[in-house]
């Protein structure tokens, strides 16, 4: 046993002097770009999910290191937006002094304590001045290539945090982060056209090296959907109804339009006989939330508005209903509505009595029938099967075009809250809307008393008169500054360009460094945020790439998405008492113990189950590392070589692929068969030592420095290979099957050959006689498993 508390001091203080882990990002010469997501200042502390996270990302970064890798892991403070200043309204203090205090307890009692290679000089904090000020820049540089633009839309508006919300920040109708209920306004906000690089997203997935998990999420948000667009004419007035459709196959089946009660047309479609019904109608979808009004379960409600649409194809008039299960923001906004083949509209239409037509063969009684197949009831086009009507879709009719839809949404980055980068756009009568010039940048958000946000639907600064007027930076004329601050995803959307140069005043990032260190090798983190910041950074950095400032579309060429943590089989929350604040662990069991457990407790990308009981366990695991490097030094058996040969090769492979439990798992195996030995060879000792650093690294310096090291730190000394004659000597038992039955084993050595493995089948007496005089048809051989034989 040891004592983990002045162990683990001492090495704090040590790289806290000493700084090992800061390296010349311009002389290093074989960069790796680690990457970690960034915390919000905007608790108490840092819980045990983030602590999950830093160190299952620190773990790589450190075994990269001791590759020999130049290993750059920067780490900051994601400290403006929502979750900062929600925090400080909890509590009861200003945001501009909060966070400050919040981001150095993280820092001193939390991030500095828990042994990861943070390169201290690189932290960047996105509510400093000096970080805000690109931010401003960034949203310049997209106002001028005209993917910012402000528009009015039916938004996403929280009731309960007082701003809207971008789509991504929607999650069942509720805030993502307030879970209240969402509501939808129609304001005038500021947009990135992030659906103008949706195909691109889409396509660059096939070529990124991201967990398939990740991937499809993004793949599902994207939601590209192949059909037509489709025109109806609006009988009597000179209007149409384009709607969008998978199925074009089943345009002779429409009965009726629906539209969203939000549709742009609605004005003009409601008769005055139906405007009072319709008034009341919309003030009941106004208070459905999302989930609600897209639910498939739930009783479909509409009214006619009076209006007709003109079939296309059959010049046949079809009423148009307003429905509250069609969403404005989807696809046009309207729809086609085809009973006999779409489950929804089968139970509208059977609600209201609206005809059902059947286009596609099936029986009747199978109603409503979603599968293609052979059309009927088409007119000219009967018999034909629905793939061959929707591959010649465009020559069927003007008014009938093959298209493309996306679920993707432009990104709305506009937030009515005081805690966040000024939008630096300037409103003037005579010149319109321009943005502040360059060199006056960063416009600074003014600190005020008056920052609670009201409901109103403006910011907290609107009524900072100081803030709002100004001057044109075009014609010198009086003008009003835009109050909206911007969305926090857009500060973290490029932070890790800051991180190459976080004190540069005259660029946001270093373009040699860039090219450098570019794109991150290596990030790592929760994959709830992989329609959020994940998108919105690809985004980002695709449109930085075309104005011609970043040489690459792609910011992250590897990223694995982590899963999350219970306590003792229930999720955590403060209901239920259950958070684990790590800070308490560290008195109890130290840091290398939590580290190590965390990593240990599960599949590090599907999450675990945080026990007490395996604190305690790894705490003993530990113990008996510290007994084996104070055992006296002395020759080691073979065996013990042997087994090290294959723990080097198990750690190595576990980590790269991020299965950081499995080469727990064959450390602690090693560490069975090295307490059977009665004495060990110092390297040995050191190796183990290495193989276990990424996981605990204070009591592993302990032991590399114990034992003569004279690098640095424990990583500096490279990875452990020089076990290669024994890998050679290392033997397994190999079960071998003949046609599906266990007949046997053989012994050879791990890693053999499918060659290596018959031959030595055919050298046992047994076997061989079993297979003598057969025909091989074929060999099913699973390396260092099974070996089965058909004949």
């Amino acid at each position: 046993m040891y004592d983990f508390r002045v162990i683990e001091r001492k090495w704090q203080d040590y790289y806290a002097k000493e700084k090992p882990f800061n390296i010349d990002l311009k002389k290093a010469e074989k960069p790796f770009y680690n990457l970690m997501m960034f915390p919000y200042p905007s608790a108490a502390g840092l819980h045990i999910g983030n602590m999950f996270s830093f160190i299952g990302s620190d773990v790589y970064g450190r075994f990269m290191k001791l590759k020999g890798y130049d290993v750059f892991e920067p780490i900051g403070f994601d400290a403006f937006g929502i979750h900062s200043e929600n925090y400080a309204l909890r509590v009861g203090r200003h945001p501009a002094e909060l966070t400050p205090k919040s981001i150095e307890y993280f820092r001193e009692e939390q991030l500095k304590k828990i042994g990861n290679i943070f390169d201290w000089n690189s932290e960047a904090i996105t509510s400093s001045p000096e970080y805000y000020k690109w931010t401003q820049w960034i949203f310049i540089q997209l106002f001028k290539k005209g993917l910012a633009e402000k528009r009015s839309s039916n938004v996403n508006w929280c009731p309960s945090c007082k701003t809207v919300l971008a789509d991504e920040q929607v999650i069942d109708g509720r805030c993502e982060r307030c879970n209240n209920e969402v509501e939808k306004r129609e304001m005038s906000q500021w947009f990135f056209k992030i659906t103008e690089y949706a195909e691109k997203l889409l396509s660059n997935l096939e070529k990124l090296d991201w967990t398939d998990t990740t991937k499809n999420l993004q793949r599902a948000w994207i939601g590209k959907s192949s059909g037509a667009t489709i025109s109806f004419e609006v009988h009597g007035m000179n209007e149409q109804i384009d709607v969008f459709t998978t199925r074009p196959d089943t345009i002779f089946g429409v009965t009726y339009i629906v539209v969203a009660p939000e549709y742009g047309l609605v004005s003009k479609l409601i008769t005055p006989s139906t405007l009072e019904t319709f008034e009341n109608f919309k003030e009941e979808v106004k208070n459905m939330d999302l989930a609600t009004r897209t639910s498939i379960s739930r009783p479909k409600n509409g009214i006619f508005t009076g209006s007709y649409a003109i079939h296309p194809l059959t010049g046949e008039e079809l009423p148009v209903w307003i429905g509250d299960y069609v969403l404005a923001e989807y696809g046009t906004g309207a729809v086609m509505a085809v009973p006999a083949h779409d489950e929804r509209d089968y139970v509208f239409a059977k609600k209201y009595g609206l005809e059902i037509k059947q286009v596609i063969e099936c029986d009747p009684s199978q109603l409503p029938y979603t599968e293609k197949g052979k059309m009927i009831n088409s007119g000219k086009y009967s018999d034909m099967l629905s793939v061959d009507f929707i591959d010649k879709i465009d020559e069927v009719s003007d008014s009938i075009k093959g298209s493309v839809n996306y679920h993707l949404h432009d990104w709305c980055i506009s937030r009515q809250r005081y805690w966040g980068p000024p939008i630096p756009i300037v409103y003037c009568e005579k010149c319109g809307t321009v943005h502040v010039p360059e060199d006056e940048l960063p416009v600074m958000l003014p600190n005020t008393d008056d920052y609670i946000p009201d409901g109103s639907g403006k910011s907290p600064l609107a009524k900072n008169l100081e803030f709002v007027n100004t001057t044109c930076p075009v014609c010198g004329g009086p003008a009003r500054r835009e109050t909206d601050v911007s969305d926090n995803f857009l500060d973290s959307a490029w932070y890790y360009l800051r991180y190459l140069s976080p004190k540069n005043r005259s660029v946001p990032f270093d373009d040699e460094l860039v090219d450098k260190w570019c794109p991150v090798d290596m990030y790592i983190g929760g994959n709830e945020h992989a329609t959020l910041h994940l998108m919105y950074s690809r985004f980002l950095a695709m449109a930085l790439h075309d104005i011609d400032f970043l040489p690459f579309e792609e910011p992250f060429a590897s990223f694995r998405g982590h899963g999350l943590i219970i306590k003792d089989g229930e999720k955590m929350s403060k209901s239920k008492g259950n958070i684990v604040n790590p800070n308490e662990y560290f008195e109890t069991h130290g840091v290398d113990a939590l580290r190590t457990y965390l990593m240990f407790m599960g599949t590090f990308l599907e999450g675990g189950d945080f026990r007490d009981s395996g604190m305690d366990a790894m705490r003993r695991f530990l113990n008996r590392v510290w007994d084996i490097a104070t055992m006296p030094e002395g020759k080691s058996s073979t065996e013990l070589k042997i087994k090290m040969s294959e723990t080097v090769e198990k750690v190595e492979y576990s980590i790269n692929n991020i299965k950081p439990n499995t080469a727990i798992a064959a450390i602690m195996e090693f560490v069975n068969e090295a307490s059977k030995e009665t004495s060990i060879e110092r390297q040995l000792v050191i190796d183990m030592a290495k193989l276990l650093s990424p996981f605990a690294p204070f009591v592993c310096e302990e032991i590399y420095s114990m034992k003569g090291g004279k690098k640095k730190t424990i990583l500096d000394d490279g990875f452990p290979y020089g076990y290669e004659k024994y890998a050679s000597m290392a033997k397994t038992e190999l079960p071998v099957q003949i046609t599906g039955k266990m007949r046997g084993k053989v012994v050879l050595s791990q890693n053999a050959s499918q060659e290596k493995a018959m031959e030595a089948v055919m050298a046992d007496e047994k076997l061989s006689k079993m297979l003598e005089g057969k025909s091989i048809r074929k060999i099913i051989y699973v390396q260092d498993k099974i070996i089965n034989i058909i004949i």
